[in-house]
């Protein structure tokens, strides 16, 4: 005799699993981060600068991001992701994004500095939104980085423009020159998905003013030397 079907899963389908599973997975992550910073506080100051403690933190951030985006996209892509921009201190959210990193910088001896091109900028913005496209970028650039990162704003045709860039070996030209096809930034051998510009590019385009979207920009001609990725919001 068939078993009879289950009124609650029936109907249930992958993505729906999946989504649940990273929502799980993300909430883990961060209660393990949390738990870890209490137990770091714990240790003698010899212990705690140990490198290990940098690799910990950059890789566990970096996962949690992943986890963030792929919920992002799954929210996007079944419309039950909300947007609520808001006006926000640019200088605010800069020093905001270096803080989280500190620790990561300062166990791989790279410095985080933030320029605005004006005192009192405003932008008009999803802060958690733009923050996780910013702490994906972030990540990458500490990963590539020789010795300094930096972030940068400014206001430009009546757009704001977020730059996150450093001093590593830039973007690889097939990335700069098909930016519009991201999914060409899949790399097996680097392990590199595309994931987070597609994040990027998303969110961006979740900015919307006067028919006018947001969108990202990779360049290789940063003040840094390195490659620089700059988030344009209307």
């Amino acid at each position: 005799m068939n078993k009879p079907a289950d009124p609650n899963t029936e109907g249930m389908d992958f993505a729906t699993v999946m989504a649940s599973t990273v929502h799980d997975m993300k909430n883990t992550m961060a209660m393990m981060l949390q738990t870890y910073e209490t137990w770091l506080e714990r240790l003698p100051p010899e212990l705690t600068e140990a490198p290990e403690r940098g690799i910990i933190q950059y890789e566990s951030m970096r996962l949690h991001g992943m986890l963030v985006q792929l919920l992002g996209l799954y929210k996007m892509e079944t419309n039950r992701l909300p947007v609520n921009p808001g006006y926000f201190d640019v200088e605010d959210f800069l020093q905001d994004q270096l803080a989280r990193h500190d620790d990561v910088l300062r166990s791989r001896h790279i410095t985080g500095d933030y320029e605005i091109e004006e005192d009192g900028l405003m932008g008009f913005f999803d802060h958690d939104l733009v923050s996780s496209v910013a702490a994906n970028v972030i990540n990458n650039s500490i990963r590539y980085a020789k010795s300094t990162i930096s972030l940068r704003a400014w206001m430009e045709h009546e757009k704001l423009i977020i730059s996150i860039c450093d001093d590593g070996e830039g973007y690889p030209e097939a990335m700069i020159e098909q930016q519009a096809n991201y999914a060409a930034g899949i790399r097996m051998s680097t392990g590199s998905t595309g994931l987070g510009l597609y994040f990027g590019q998303q969110i961006a385009q979740l900015h919307q003013r006067n028919d006018e979207r947001g969108y990202i920009e990779l360049r290789n001609d940063s003040p840094l030397g390195g490659g620089e990725f700059r988030l344009i919001l209307p």
